[in-house]
């Protein structure tokens, strides 16, 4: 083995510019992000307050070619199918991300688990649709909400149980032997304790899970469709947002073009309003 005073060196000159290129470059790609979320979001609300009214919020899509009309039964319905799901998903995958971090641990089967909810949340969500669409919809023998409400509970649930995993596997291990040291049952100790302690992390995990499908399309057209209409029967196709916007955008018709851009601007708002009370969350959760 060669001296280290005869080891080569690279110049510090050198070393220098190569970290100087990095950051210019790292500098570079964040503000282009930046700009192209700002440019989108900018063009969705020049573009999408104009059809911001009383009436958007409040009627139904007017028929092909009429103007005026809004997409009030695409917002109750995005609200009911979202809020259905999330009971479906996150409990699910909340006691999944519990049992993966707090009993199963290195198990062959945890193992199983989590290669299983990795290749769930890689798999493109036309195919959780088309999955869905397989399962329910011939079943009930028609679109619904119920199979839109379910393929979206499969979307979320990965989410939550990896980010139920990792927020409990960062609380200390003292807590836990503390519990158990005062005679607590090991699952006393993991919900009063170590869940208790981990809340706001969880807490932004299902709100993270929720704006997860917020703006998925693919799997509602294989499952809830569309409903131009008032209902509140997850029997029959069901009116959501994205499929709206997706009906609304390739339609010939400038009022409903128009629509299109508000519910579009209505989602980012939506989706924004999330990130920022999950950031809101986190941070009141730190000690």
């Amino acid at each position: 083995m060669r001296p280290l005073s005869e080891m080569p060196h690279r110049s510090v000159a050198r070393r220098r510019a190569v970290d100087r290129f990095v950051k210019g470059f790292s500098w570079v790609a964040a503000s282009l992000g930046i700009a192209l979320m700002f440019w989108i979001i900018a063009v969705c609300v020049q573009r999408g307050i104009q059809a911001w009214n009383w009436d958007f919020f409040t009627q139904t899509p007017a028929p092909p070619g009429q103007t005026g009309g809004g997409v009030a039964n695409a917002i109750v319905g995005t609200l009911i199918m979202t809020g259905i799901a999330t009971a479906l998903g996150v409990p699910v995958g909340f006691f999944a991300g519990v049992f993966l971090a707090e009993f199963g641990k290195n198990s062959r089967f945890a193992q199983g688990m989590r290669s299983a909810i990795n290749v769930m949340m890689g798999i493109p969500s036309i195919v959780v649709g088309l999955f869905a669409y397989t399962l329910l919809v011939p079943t009930l023998g028609t679109f619904s909400g119920w199979a839109g409400a379910f393929a979206l509970a499969v979307i979320m649930l990965p989410v939550m149980a990896r980010t139920t995993e990792d927020i409990l596997s960062l609380v200390p291990n003292e807590m836990r032997e503390s519990a158990l040291a005062v005679g607590a049952s090991r699952w006393r100790a993991t919900l009063g304790v170590v869940v208790k302690a981990a809340r706001a992390g969880l807490l932004t995990g299902a709100i993270l899970a929720v704006v997860r499908v917020s703006g998925e399309t693919a799997p509602l057209l294989f499952t809830a469709l569309n409903s131009q209409y008032w209902t509140l029967d997850l029997n029959q196709p069901y009116a959501n947002l994205t499929v709206t916007i997706y009906n609304f955008a390739k339609s010939p018709y400038p009022d409903w073009i128009a629509q299109a851009w508000g519910a579009s601007l209505l989602i980012i708002v939506l989706v924004l309003g999330a990130n920022i009370l999950v950031r809101l969350i986190a941070q009141r959760g730190r000690p």
